[in-house]
């Protein structure tokens, strides 16, 4: 992407997340060709502070990346603004979409999250329920989760799936033939050694475990 133009920046993003500029035009507030015309006609010229702080928001990205003003002054300088969503995994049901309610955001620097091989704009907050997965995570940590793992082959690692209508964050196993292992780091918790890959939709993987003290 082109982070020096916020236009083509922006219908990257678009086009990335499978938008249409109709729908967010919408979404923000404005007529249906609000956002068309911005990125191809350059009018306006700016997106303005409420509309590109709700664009920021929902592709959890910087404003800055959007044409927000810079500078050492600028709160959100050098980081990147993840969105946390209002979701528990390990059990419950649910799903780790757009859809659900941003509840916050928390900022991360942009070279670290370039070392990570993450896409900004997939990458979101949730907290971690039960203590299947301790001692790597414990009960009420976040995790940050890359959703464009969702879309490429499962390697050896810890992601948030869903099985049966219930969300959980397990530890994945490749096994031949398309098979997988979902494993709990607890070892008070069974695991299920073989499991066919059809009756598991990856929801993302597990990039980054922040915890209370």
């Amino acid at each position: 992407m082109d982070e020096d133009d916020p236009r083509q920046f922006l219908d990257q993003l678009i086009a990335a997340n499978g938008d249409d500029y109709a729908g967010l035009s919408k979404m923000v507030g404005r007529n249906a060709a609000y956002i068309q015309q911005y990125i191809k006609r350059g009018s306006p010229k700016r997106l303005g502070e409420r509309e590109r702080g709700v664009l920021a928001r929902y592709f959890g990205v910087d404003e800055t990346r959007l044409g927000a003003p810079t500078g050492k002054n600028h709160p959100h300088n050098g980081l990147r603004m993840i969105p946390k969503l209002p979701i528990e995994a390990s059990a419950g049901a649910g799903a780790l979409t757009d859809d659900e309610l941003i509840t916050g955001q928390m900022g991360f620097s942009d070279k670290w999250l370039k070392k990570l091989g993450c896409a900004p704009s997939q990458l979101s907050l949730i907290r971690v329920l039960g203590d299947s997965m301790v001692p790597t995570l414990i009960d009420g940590d976040d995790i940050m989760v890359d959703r464009s793992a969702a879309f490429q082959p499962v390697q050896d690692g810890i992601y948030v799936i869903r099985m049966d209508d219930a969300l959980l964050v397990k530890r994945l196993a490749k096994g031949p033939g398309g098979r997988l292992s979902i494993l709990s780091d607890n070892p008070a918790y069974p695991g299920w050694p073989d499991v066919d890959g059809a009756a598991v939709t990856v929801i993302g993987r597990v990039v980054w475990t922040g915890r209370r003290l």
